[in-house]
């Protein structure tokens, strides 16, 4: 599953959505959860840069664990998820500091048919504030973005989770775009 993960962190990056060592991956595995290790860069996950911790409570590997274990945890406890990608999209994280609403409105039809809405939550990162505030958005959104942080994409694999989350940043591009030239 690590070469899984490593396949969508050189995507992540690969196409802007993440800086190397920002954004974390994670996939469920029955009461498990492999994630990212803290500090890992995304373009160079090994099966040394995954770790596997509980789904359930908190363990040792936490300590190197990604800071945002106690997310991917709530978010599993609570959706059907089974993948997890979060990224800090560049035009994700300027809508969310934009709009003062609790969430985007996709301006594109792709946007609208695919995702509908998209949440904006706030609260600190790897907090259980946090994790209480995207459990609930995803448990009826595909993904939310966090107030000025980045993207959280569920899916049933990884694929979808990355497309999720190119699928937003695609449409807070338009929405921003949309809303500069109204402007003018």
């Amino acid at each position: 599953m690590w070469r899984e993960m490593s396949r969508i962190g050189k995507k992540l990056v690969k196409s802007g959505l993440v800086e190397s060592h920002f954004g974390n991956i994670s996939v469920r595995i029955g009461n498990r959860m492999l994630i990212t290790r803290s500090g890992c860069s995304l373009d160079e996950i090994t099966e040394n840069s995954v770790v596997e911790v509980s789904v359930e409570g908190t363990c040792p590997l936490d300590m190197i664990a990604s800071s945002e274990s106690i997310v991917h945890r709530a978010i599993y406890r609570n959706t059907p998820a089974l993948a997890i990608v979060h990224a800090h999209c560049p035009f994700s994280v300027t809508l969310s500091l934009l709009h003062e609403g609790k969430s985007i409105i996709p301006a594109d039809s792709e946007g609208q048919y695919f995702l509908g809405e998209v949440p904006v939550v706030k609260g600190g990162i790897g907090s259980d504030e946090l994790a209480c505030n995207l459990a609930a958005a995803l448990a009826s959104h595909k993904s939310a973005v966090v107030f000025g942080h980045g993207t959280f994409a569920i899916g049933k694999i990884l694929e979808e989770a990355y497309v999720t989350t190119t699928q937003v940043e695609h449409s807070c591009k338009i929405r921003y775009w949309y809303d500069l030239a109204r402007k003018e």
